[in-house]
């Protein structure tokens, strides 16, 4: 095992030099597409290309962030973006999207595929899956311990990239809808406007404060446990802020780094170092983010979310040393010219030697060439890597070159030095070859051309119902029973797997129906729903133990199957060999064809994205059909805009490990419930307002679920009622306040 890779933020191109030269061994960015942080600054594909040279010649590394979701009209221009990068060497490419994943892996082999923290890969089962799928280096999620990293490590061959300095987010990402639904803006676009760092309050505080803004972690004196855990990258975050903050920080980082490396005496952070750190764009408090502690309120910036700041005279200080002058090789150059032979150009950059041939040297008849014109013209670096610190000409005699041929002779054996040298650092790829999509029709016109029909036996509505609570159990079964079928399937929450219900459910009908379930088999006389299980929102290693008590309650017989949001159960009981009894959630993002396909060899139906409008769930459904993986719809509930590890109890002090709803206030009075799951540990926190898609689903023929979050009994049973008696004749609802999400707009 080598040492750690300290990876570091580069938004720009300066802060790509500033951190090579700080001493990055690799730099993260993000061109003018598919790029989570679409408000960088970002590179055309010239910088990109330029950045990926520049850095195999200092033996450095780049990595492009392709870490957003990817809509289907997007996905084929995928090609053309990366086409440039892949062969000019890149690294790596950091994906969230599944589609986009299989995509760059079927056009681009061999490109490697870094899981982005926007996957939510809290474990082994979920980081077994990545791998399975060719991801070879791992950004878990940033809630996880040191421990757990360690433990995903131990279990699998596959690198770990760990976050150790920057801004945190409160939720876990990949899982936070807070500021697309608020405003438009996703994060999972690449454009989060950042609610979360605005004043909340709570129903049961009096006082309240900045109650989901996550202190800036800084793990400096950290270093020698992360390295000694086995972690194969360090990732400073931080594309968003300025040259200077990217080259300061990377500075300090990397003196540690080599500290611990050379192991001179006790590892000990000078309070200097510190004080830079703090300097340098950090917001008013620091932590070591979740390495040590699962969370709490010293990790929240509760008295103020802003920036503490930066230094102006460290800034320019950090600019002059390491962002204005320019990343240059020192070489020594000999130049030979002998009349009637070709001109000889030697370049050495420490033991490393190239040699090139010119043009035929002359001999003069009127102006020979003088020694100082050859150094001069030998001298300049122009655009190049390289600058010559020492030039030894040997001319036998009086001789003439052009001026022009020397140049090009220079640019020549430049070339190759700059050849050799990434070489030698083992990163010349040699030729790549990509494979094109299949030349002809358009693959959006083709896909019309298959796919715009009306699939068989989607003309009645169906409905699904998910419950998180007994009251809401005994609505949606009370329903059920009276409505002759129109409810197909209740979704149970996983806590809801007590002895009492179970032996409730008992006596309740479990056949499937005509044309659903395994095989498609069923009893048509049957009219009860169908029961499956909501397994949790997050998963991590500990909490393994409730999906076997998932899987034991679906060897009873009485659940047909079981719902899962997160990779981590999908591999779990995807192991089970249960493939076709497994429905995503919403959050587990199907948002292209590619993306049906992959997850298809997984699960056997899904539930539309949250994020897309009608049109863009029409394109997603029609691939859907084609593929024979039924897709389902949201029509009715409270989004989860936000899954923490933080917890809001905990922040306030009085951690009771009682799962009781919190209300969250906003400085506008809405009011967004917070549903603690104490068992895995961690916080729902829904929409101030319900999604309500009443008048856009009937006599659109499908499956639609209603999500029951905080309603009670009657609440639910009046709810059920409403959709129900809709699905047959429109009326308004009785409810005033809801919000139709995505479903017109859709997002950037």
């Amino acid at each position: 095992m080598g040492n750690v890779e300290l990876l570091s933020p580069a938004g720009s191109f300066d802060a790509l030099k500033g951190a090579f030269k700080a001493g990055a061994d690799a730099v993260y960015l993000g061109g003018t597409l598919y790029s989570a942080r679409a408000y960088a600054d970002n590179f055309t594909q010239e910088e990109i290309c330029a950045g990926i040279h520049l850095a195999h010649v200092f033996g450095r590394k780049v990595y492009l962030t392709v870490n957003t979701l990817v809509k289907e009209r997007e996905l084929d221009g995928l090609y053309h973006f990366l086409l440039p990068f892949y062969e000019e060497g890149l690294d790596g490419v950091i994906v969230q999207d599944m589609g986009a994943l299989a995509f760059i892996r079927e056009h681009f082999p061999g490109l490697p595929l870094h899981a982005s923290t926007q996957m939510t890969i809290t474990g082994s089962n979920g980081a077994a899956l990545a791998v399975r799928e060719g991801i070879s280096r791992i950004v878990p999620a940033r809630e996880l311990s040191l421990a757990e990293i360690q433990r995903i490590k131990e279990n699998l061959d596959v690198e770990i990239e760990a976050f150790i300095h920057g801004a945190m987010c409160y939720c876990y990402s990949g899982q936070c809808l807070l500021s697309s639904l608020l405003g438009g803006r996703s994060g999972n676009r690449g454009r989060c406007a950042q609610p979360c760092r605005l004043p909340y309050g709570t129903d049961t505080e009096k006082e309240g404060g900045y109650l989901l803004s996550m202190k800036d972690m800084c793990t400096l004196k950290d270093i020698p446990k992360l390295i000694e855990a086995g972690i194969d990258s360090f990732k400073i975050e931080g594309r968003m802020k300025k040259p200077a903050y990217a080259a300061g920080v990377t500075a300090v980082y990397r003196k540690y780094i080599d500290l611990y490396y050379e192991g001179k005496g006790n590892y000990e952070v000078d309070k200097k170092d510190m004080d830079t750190l703090k300097s340098l764009y950090i917001r008013s408090g620091i932590s070591e983010g979740y390495y040590f502690r699962h969370n709490g309120k010293e990790m929240i910036s509760i008295s103020s979310p802003a920036y503490s700041g930066a230094d102006d005279y460290l800034l320019s200080s950090i600019e002059q040393k390491y962002i204005i002058p320019n990343m240059r090789h020192k070489v020594r150059a000999w130049v030979q010219l002998k009349a009637g032979e070709a001109a000889r150009l030697t370049l050495e950059c420490g033991p490393v030697s190239v040699t090139e041939t010119g043009d035929e040297v002359q001999k003069a008849l009127k102006q020979p060439l003088t020694e100082e014109k050859v150094r001069e013209q030998i001298s300049r670096s122009g655009n190049s890597l390289l600058e010559t610190v020492q030039v030894k000409v040997e001319m036998d005699g009086p001789v003439f070159m052009p001026v022009k041929a020397l140049n090009e002779l220079r640019r020549k054996a430049g070339a190759a030095m700059e050849k050799e040298l990434v070489r030698r650092s083992g990163l010349l790829h040699g030729e790549r070859y990509a494979r094109p999509p299949e030349p002809g029709i358009p693959d959006r016109a083709k896909r019309r051309a298959h796919t715009d029909r009306t699939a068989p036996g989607r003309i009645t509505s169906h409905f699904h119902v998910s419950v998180q609570t007994k009251e809401q159990l005994k609505a949606a079964l009370e329903v059920s029973d009276a409505a002759e079928g129109t409810i197909r399937r209740i979704y149970l929450a996983y806590h809801l797997l007590s002895e009492d219900i179970l032996e409730a459910l008992k006596n309740y009908s479990r056949q499937p129906y005509p044309s659903e379930g395994p095989g498609g088999k069923g009893n048509a006389a049957c009219l009860k729903a169908e029961l499956y299980i909501a397994a949790p929102y997050i998963v991590r290693e500990k909490d393994c133990i409730y999906l076997e008590e998932i899987s034991r309650a679906l060897s009873s017989g009485l659940f047909a199957g079981v719902l899962v949001r997160n990779l981590e159960s999908l591999w779990f009981f995807r192991e089970k060999k249960m493939q076709e009894n497994i429905v995503l959630d919403a959050n587990l993002y199907v948002w292209n064809r590619k993306a049906v396909s992959f997850f298809h060899k997984y699960a056997g139906e899904f539930y539309l994205p949250l994020e897309c409008n009608s049109h863009e769930w029409k394109e997603i459904d029609r691939a859907a059909c084609k593929a024979g993986f039924p897709a389902s719809m949201i029509v009715y509930g409270r989004m989860p805009v936000m899954v923490s590890a933080n917890c809001l109890k905990k922040t306030a002090g009085r951690c009771e490990k009682r799962p009781e709803v919190v209300m969250l206030k906003d400085r506008y009075g809405k009011q967004f419930p917070v549903a603690p799951d104490c068992r895995c540990c961690y916080n729902v926190t829904y929409n101030s307002v319900p999604l309500s898609l009443h008048k856009q689903f009937p006599g659109s023929g499908g499956n639609f679920r209603l999500d029951f979050t905080v309603e009670d009994k009657a609440q639910t049973h009046k709810v059920l009622d409403y959709f129900m008696e809709i699905s047959a004749q429109y009326r308004e609802p009785f409810y005033k306040e809801y919000t139709t999400g995505h479903y017109k707009r859709g997002v950037e």
